[in-house]
C-alpha cells in the first residue's frame, strides 16, 4: 500500500555519498572512518571538537570531556568544547548551517532519517560493537537499512504501569479490566492522559491498524478510522469510550498523577520514569511498576502498545576531525559514561551492561520499560497527528457527552492528520448513500439521548476531578 519511497530517497542519497566521498573527512592524508577506529591510526596535533548537548547536561559532558582528555592526552592536544544546545532543534539547526555544525551532538531518534538524507550522518565506524552493546531497540531507532548511524545513549522515553501493591496484586494488573474493577470498589483512580496523542497510540498500535511517515517522509498515513480490519476503529474507539466511562478511571494532565498519587486517589497510573521518584515517595514499600495490561476489545483480551523514544549521539560528517569526534561519541556513550548519565541525571542507559547493574538495575521503572519494550514501537509521525489526536482523545476522555457516532469521529481524526478525506472503507470501495444514511440516524439518535444526561455527565466529571485536587 505505502511503496516507501523515502527508504529508496534515501538509500540513493547514501550510495551516492559512498562513491564520490560526499561528507568525507579526515583531510588530504586519506585515512578512512573504519582505519580511524584503530587508535593508531588517529590523527595527532592539536584537535578542536565542539559538542552540543542540552543545558541540562553541562556539568555531566564537562566531566566526560575531561575523562576523554586525560585517557587520550598522550595521543594528541584537545581543544573540545561544550556549547547547550536544545536537542528538539538539533536537526533544523544543523542542516540550516552545516558547515559550522558541531562536531558531536545529542538528538532525538525521529530526526535520525533527515540527518541520514541531508549527508549530516554517515554510518558508524565500529558498528558492530556499538550495536553488540546496546539493547537492541536503541540500536534498531539509530539504524537505517540495518545499518547503524549514530551511537545510542538513552533508553528511558517511554511509558508503563505505576501501581500501588497496597490495593492491587500482580495479577490484577494484567488486565485494564482487572485494575478498574480494585480501583472502582476501593473508591479510587486509574490514571491515564487519555487525551494525549501519545498515549492515545497504545490502544491502536497492537491492532492490524497503521500510522506512520508517509512516502514524503513528512506528512503522515493512518487508517485508525478503518471498518475492514480484524480490529476496527470503532472496537477501540468503543473501547476506550467504556475505559473513560468507568468509575474508576480517570484522565488528567500529566502533574494530576502524582498529586493523586499523594493523596490517595490514585492507586495505579500510566507514565514514564520522569515520575519515578514521586511516585516511590507517595507509595513507598508498596511502589511497583511493571508492562502496561491488556485491555478488552471487540471481545477479546489485547496487550497495549506504546511508543518509545531514545536519545543518540551523531557525529557530524562534515567535521575536520570526524575520527576524533567519532572516538568521543564511543567515549560518551560507553557503559561507565551512561552509568554516569543516570547518576547525575536519572536518564536510562541503552548500554546493556549499565542498565541491568548498579543503580539502574534498582530503579522499578527502568526494569519496567524494558518490559514494555517488546511492545513497543518508535514513533514516526508528523506534525499533524497532535491536535487531531487531542482532539478525539479529549471527547472520549468526556465520555462522548454528545454522543457522536464513534464512525464519524475517527473520521474526522484520520482526515485531519492525513489531510485526505477518509470513511475508513478499503481502497477503492464505495460507500452506499444507505450506509451513510444509517450512520447519520444513529448519529442524530445518539445526541438526542445524551443530550438529556449532559447534565449528570458534567456532574460526575466534576467529582472525578475534584477527587484528584483534594
Amino acid at each position: 500500500m505505502f511503496k516507501k519511497v523515502l527508504t529508496i530517497l534515501l538509500s540513493a542519497v547514501i550510495s551516492l555519498c559512498s562513491l564520490a566521498g560526499c561528507g568525507a573527512s579526515g583531510g588530504e592524508e586519506g585515512i578512512s572512518e573504519a582505519e580511524a577506529v584503530n587508535e593508531n591510526e588517529l590523527p595527532s596535533g592539536d584537535i578542536n571538537l565542539r559538542v552540543w548537548g542540552s543545558e541540562e547536561d553541562t556539568d555531566l559532558i564537562n566531566q566526560i570531556i575531561s575523562s576523554f582528555e586525560a585517557e587520550y592526552s598522550s595521543q594528541a592536544k584537545f581543544n573540545i568544547t561544550f556549547e547547550a544546545h536544545s536537542e528538539s532543534s538539533a536537526k533544523d539547526d544543523i542542516l540550516g548551517d552545516v558547515l559550522n555544525a558541531p562536531d558531536v551532538f545529542t538528538f532525538a531518534d525521529d530526526q535520525l532519517l533527515a540527518l541520514i538524507a541531508s549527508g549530516v550522518l554517515k554510518e558508524v565506524p565500529n558498528a558492530s560493537e556499538i550495536s553488540g552493546r546496546n539493547l537492541a531497540a536503541s540500536s534498531e531507532a539509530a539504524s537505517f537499512n540495518g545499518n547503524l548511524y549514530a551511537y545510542p545513549l538513552t533508553a528511558d522515553n517511554g511509558y508503563f504501569l505505576f501501581y500501588d501493591k497496597k490495593y492491587l496484586t500482580d495479577e490484577d494488573v494484567q488486565t485494564m479490566d482487572g485494575i478498574l474493577a480494585v480501583a472502582e470498589r476501593e473508591g479510587k483512580k486509574l490514571f491515564m492522559e487519555l487525551t494525549s496523542g501519545w498515549y492515545i497510540y497504545s490502544f491502536f498500535g497492537n491492532t492490524d491498524m497503521e500510522i506512520g511517515l508517509d512516502d514524503d517522509g513528512i506528512s503522515t498515513f493512518c487508517n485508525w478510522n478503518a471498518k475492514n480490519t480484524k480490529i476496527k476503529g470503532v472496537d477501540v474507539a468503543q473501547a476506550m469510550l467504556d475505559i473513560a466511562r468507568n468509575p474508576g478511571f480517570l484522565s488528567a494532565v500529566n502533574d494530576d498523577f502524582g498529586v493523586g498519587a499523594a493523596n490517595g486517589t490514585i492507586i495505579a497510573g500510566i507514565s514514564g520514569t520522569w515520575d519515578e521518584n514521586e511516585i516511590k515517595e507517595a507509595w513507598g514499600n508498596d511502589y511497583a511498576a511493571t508492562k502496561l495490561p491488556t485491555y478488552t476489545v471487540a471481545g477479546q483480551q489485547l496487550q497495549m502498545s506504546s511508543y518509545a523514544g531514545y536519545k543518540l549521539v551523531g557525529v557530524n560528517s562534515y567535521s575536520e576531525n570526524t575520527a576524533w569526534a567519532n572516538k568521543f561519541a564511543d567515549w560518551m556513550t560507553n557503559e561507565q559514561n551512561q552509568s554516569l548519565r543516570f547518576s547525575m541525571r536519572g536518564q536510562g542507559p541503552s548500554n546493556t551492561a549499565a542498565s541491568s547493574s548498579g543503580e539502574v538495575a534498582q530503579s522499578k521503572g527502568l526494569q519496567a520499560l524494558q518490559k514494555q519494550a517488546e511492545f513497543a514501537s518508535l514513533q514516526r509521525v508528523g506534525g499533524t497527528f497532535w491536535d487531531p489526536a487531542t482532539n478525539f482523545g479529549t471527547i472520549i476522555s468526556e465520555g462522548n457527552t454528545k454522543g457522536k457516532n464513534l464512525q464519524t469521529l475517527l473520521n474526522e481524526m484520520v482526515t485531519d492528520i492525513t489531510g485526505i478525506e477518509s470513511t475508513g472503507d478499503a481502497e477503492g470501495a464505495e460507500t452506499s448513500g444507505e450506509e451513510t444514511d444509517t450512520e447519520e440516524a444513529a448519529e442524530d439518535s445518539a445526541e438526542e439521548t445524551a443530550e438529556e444526561g449532559d447534565s449528570s455527565d458534567s456532574d460526575a466529571g466534576a467529582e472525578a476531578s475534584s477527587e484528584v485536587s483534594e
